[in-house]
């Protein structure tokens, strides 16, 4: 089989390898579970995509009326007029659906804050005289009619002001329903309105009818007056009401001023409070005669309304009052008719299911891998597979790498697939959103959702409490996100900061995330179904990138909880660390607890044999130039109590020593304490106190390199179904660091030692085999790589004879190179295996010595059974006590008797003389006579444990 050096242990590239094949294999062979995964995400987007055709068919795209003319021709007036209707009903609806071949020439208009909001003396914060001089008393609010007020500073005050004269208009406000037409009133006086710009200049909200009026701002108004004007539109004449507002234009000492009356007016300090806003401000700075030097504020926080802002009338404004100061009130400079590039037809508004229900639907899709990596995780956790690679050579920082990347790489098939067919069948949320915005949002989330799994599978031991909890969190999440999450988004009076709190919560982000990216095609479509850019999604008034952002600081979050997480909570990597183990001052204290000092050490005096090991253990532990195999010294395991149970104990106060190249047997009834000694010895569970050295490692401070050193067989075989009993070889021997031919030889001897070559049982996936086949897997698994220490805990339970004894085989060729610990049942496989034997009892080691030193040192008598009829039982009974006084009889059943006969004084020659005398007498119908077995040194020794009382006799070591 193997040679007798152990290789090194494996590098990290050569553990990332095995486990990666590993991982592979089972995935391949998971080819059902894996189109589940797919036909999923693809059944929804055909049901999306039917849903849309249906929609489509039910509710047809609108009409289009683009045919209105001016009427002429009193002939076609009723025809013409039905047409003009129909145009109209489009134009003044809820969008503008018809491209209009000579659009209104209508002029800019001034943003005029809301009368509510117009800047007053009282409402202002601030009291100093620099502030608030000549604005309106507060009072006006009640009747709505406060001035719009311009702000004005410069070098030269005397001039500033008398440009500022201008701004208002240089005519008098006497007729001005004279000027019916918007084109000569804005040309004269300024012309404003309270509504908020549209995403397109095209048609002004302003301009149409039953809406805020427009607004002349001029300093000698009378509040109440108010006439009609008229408007060119589609060929028809539409009238809108124009109102007076007063205008106040008011001296500033320096820009500074103006700044923070502007601030301290407009927002006092809160975002939410729209009050005492300022229609316009102008520095003239050093403007003369000769040079004309403006710097215009406007009000910029009116981008949160639309996505354009009034500013060109503004400017026009100062301009025009510096030509009419130099040049005289009739030369003016008309900036009209600005508007965005010539807008096309916009698509009537037809329903996209996409835009309605993909946020839900997607948010379930992109979440369904969730609970399938949480399963997986705490799959691992509670069989103890994680463990039991790690014992076998796999370190933390492979698996949990290579864990990742197979999630990684599972996830971003899932999406590819997802993405890819979403598009070709035409969904508009995959065709009309930037392929870079899609592939960076994708990649972010799902590997947020990676790192949260990691998270979440720290909590959790049992995979049906994990599978639920998975699946809940899937569903919960998209029905809060699409019901309750997505009503604030679209309540524009929600505070931002609240719905970017709300998104710490992965699933909602998730949703705002898909939830923009089913916005960006709708409004895509409205101006020609144009792709949206990388640059247009990302921004503020999307949300996406605040999104992004939270998305990848909460990534980064949750791998380091998840590392936290993977060492102080029990997730299957062995004994877990203290909460505050990565604190300097706390390096060191990790170590299991010692009570000995020196050579104080405690050793039990009732059984000599007992007591000698723990002289021996307390020589060998102070020379570390002699490496035992194994050596343990006072070994304790206390479980503390719960609910007023006492504690448990475990083991107390073990000191054992294990030679390479031996085979020590543990025995004892069930609850001994035998598991217990194999999960301190195997990394599972931490010694309370008492010292483990293995190979000279001690494993409180060296359990990775142990690892490296042993093989483990449990006692419940630890087997993936999916993965054939070669692969699972190879796998174990690639942690093992073994490589091409070498690997392929010990894979195949080991096969063949456990029997499992013949009619290619090697290749059959091991969740078809049989118990007793599993267990020749999980021997051979332990043995691969020629460990310096192997644990076989009942290695030949459900055995068949002659697989017992080829196992037998095998265990004895391994103790040639290594040393075999080895807990049974079978007092037959101890004696044939065994170079020692150690018998516990209730967390002591009773015994310890070979099978024939223990038989010799607790039978010490022979054993013989008589069967007769039962009238003849008193008869065997004095026969019995002629041979032997101290003989007591052990066992009586319907006249089969057993005696066990003290051997001193004893011949056997004794024996068969009388039971041949007896024959004759007597109607012997069996009998037999046989040495104490290991068996009968077992009862004796474990009966006689549970008698004893608590009180022992000590010594100390020296």
């Amino acid at each position: 089989m193997e040679s007798d050096e152990s290789p090194k242990p494996a590098t990290f590239w050569t553990q990332t390898n095995a486990l990666m094949r590993k991982n592979i294999s089972l995935q391949r062979r998971n080819m059902r579970a894996n189109l589940g995964l797919i036909i999923i995400p693809l059944l929804l987007c055909l049901m999306i995509f039917s849903m849309q055709k249906v929609a489509n068919i039910i509710m047809p795209e609108p009409e289009m009326h683009c045919d209105c003319v001016e009427c002429i021709d009193d002939d076609s007036k009723e025809s013409c007029e039905r047409r003009c209707s129909s145009a109209l009903e489009v134009i003044l609806g809820k969008s503008i659906n018809c491209p209009e071949e000579h659009p209104p020439k209508l002029p800019a208009l001034f943003q005029l804050p809301m009368p509510p909001f117009r800047a007053t003396r009282n409402s202002s914060s601030s009291t100093s005289s620099s502030y608030n001089s000549g604005l309106p008393d507060d009072s006006c609010r009640k009747n709505r009619s406060c001035a719009a007020t311009i702000l004005i500073t410069g070098q030269n005050r005397s001039q500033a002001q008398s440009i500022g004269k201008h701004l208002f208009g240089s005519k008098p406000l006497k007729n001005p329903s004279d000027l019916v037409d918007p084109l000569s009133l804005a040309s004269e006086f300024i012309l404003g309105t309270s509504e908020f710009l549209p995403s397109t200049l095209y048609f002004d909200p302003a301009y149409m009818m039953g809406v805020e009026p427009l607004y002349i701002v001029h300093p000698q108004c009378n509040s109440h007056i108010t006439f009609p004007i008229s408007i060119k539109m589609a060929g028809l004449s539409l009238s809108q009401d124009v109102m007076c507002v007063d205008g106040l234009a008011l001296w500033r000492e320096n820009s500074s001023v103006i700044n923070s009356e502007l601030y301290m007016g407009y927002k006092k300090g809160n975002p939410n409070n729209r009050i005492d806003e300022i229609l316009a401000a102008y520095d003239f700075s050093n403007t003369n005669i000769n040079k004309f030097n403006v710097t215009v504020w406007h009000n910029a926080t009116y981008m949160s309304m639309g996505p354009l802002l009034r500013i060109f009338r503004s400017s026009n404004a100062a301009s025009n009052a510096y030509l009419q100061f130099l040049k005289g009130a009739n030369v003016k400079m008309l900036l009209e008719f600005v508007k965005e590039m010539p807008k096309g037809a916009t698509k009537p508004s037809i329903i996209d299911v996409s835009t309605m229900l993909g946020p839900l639907f997607f948010t379930w899709v992109i979440e369904l891998l969730f609970p399938v990596m949480l399963t997986y995780l705490v799959h691992e956790k509670q069989k103890n597979m994680r463990i039991f690679m790690k014992m076998h050579g796999l370190g933390d920082l492979p698996y949990w790498i290579i864990t990742y990347a197979y999630f990684l790489l599972l996830s971003a098939s899932y999406m590819l697939c997802f993405t890819l067919f979403g598009f070709l069948i035409g969904i508009t949320s995959f065709t009309l959103n930037s392929y870079c915005l899609q592939l960076v949002f994708y990649f972010v989330s799902v590997n947020l959702q990676i790192a949260l799994a990691i998270v979440f599978s720290a909590l959790f031991s049992d995979v049906k409490t994990a599978t639920v909890v998975g699946y809940t969190y899937v569903f919960i999440s998209g029905l809060l996100g699409s019901f309750l999450f997505e009503h604030f988004l679209q309540d524009a009076s929600y505070p931002r900061t609240l719905i970017e709190a709300m998104e710490l919560f992965p699933g909602f982000s998730l949703y705002r995330g898909l939830y923009e990216l089913a916005q960006y095609p709708y409004h895509a479509e409205s101006i020609g179904g144009t792709r949206m850019s990388w640059l247009e999604s990302i921004s503020d008034n999307q949300g996406m990138q605040t999104v992004l952002i939270i998305m990848v600081v909460e990534w980064v979050a949750f791998m380091l909880i998840a590392y936290y997480l993977d060492h102080v909570v029990s997730s299957g990597r062995g004994v877990r660390k203290h909460p505050l183990w990565f604190l300097p001052q706390l390096h060191g204290k990790q170590d299991c607890k010692r009570q000995r000092q020196g050579y104080d050490v405690l050793i039990n005096m009732d059984r000599p044999d007992v007591a000698r090991e723990g002289e021996i253990v307390c020589k060998l532990i102070q020379e570390p130039y002699r490496i035992q195999a194994v050596l343990c010294d006072n070994l304790k395991k206390v479980y503390p109590g719960s609910d007023g149970n006492p504690d448990k104990h475990a083991v107390r106060g073990l000191s054992l020593a294990i030679s390479q190249r031996e085979c020590f047997g543990i025995l004892g009834p069930n609850g001994a304490g035998k598991t217990t000694f194999i999960n301190m010895m195997v990394g599972l569970t931490k010694p309370t106190s008492g010292t483990i050295l293995v190979q000279g490692l001690d494993i409180c401070k060296d359990m990775d390199k142990v690892h490296t050193q042993m093989g483990i067989c449990p006692q419940h075989d630890l087997t993936w179904d999916t993965l054939t009993g070669r692969e699972h070889l190879l796998f174990y021997g690639r942690l093992k660091n073994l490589k091409g031919d070498l690997l392929v030889q010990a894979v195949e001897e080991s096969l063949q030692a456990v029997n499992l070559l013949e009619n290619g049982v090697a290749d059959k996936l091991a969740g078809q085999y049989s118990g007793g086949m599993k267990r020749r897997l999980s021997v051979a698994i332990s043995i691969i790589g020629n460990p310096k220490v192997v644990y076989m805990d009942e290695p030949s339970t459900g055995l068949d004879p002659g697989s017992r004894k080829k196992l037998w085989n095998v265990i004895q060729h391994t103790k040639k190179s290594s040393a075999v610990i080895l807990t049974t049942h079978s007092m037959e496989e101890a004696e044939a295996l065994c170079d020692r034997v150690g018998i516990f009892v209730d967390g002591y080691l009773q015994c310890i010595g070979s099978p024939a030193e223990l038989k010799a040192r607790y039978g010490g008598y022979y054993e013989l059974t008589v069967t007769t009829p039962s009238n003849q039982e008193e008869d065997v009974e004095k026969i019995v006590q002629n041979l032997s006084p101290a003989a007591t009889k052990v066992y009586n059943l319907s006249g089969t008797q057993k005696f066990h006969m003290p051997r001193q004084g004893l011949r056997l020659a004794d024996i068969f003389r009388e039971v041949a005398a007896a024959k004759r007498r007597l109607n012997i119908q069996a009998w037999g006579l046989s040495d104490a077995t290991l068996e009968d040194v077992f009862i004796k020794v474990a009966n006689e444990a549970q008698s004893i009382s608590d009180h022992k006799l000590y010594k100390k070591c020296d």
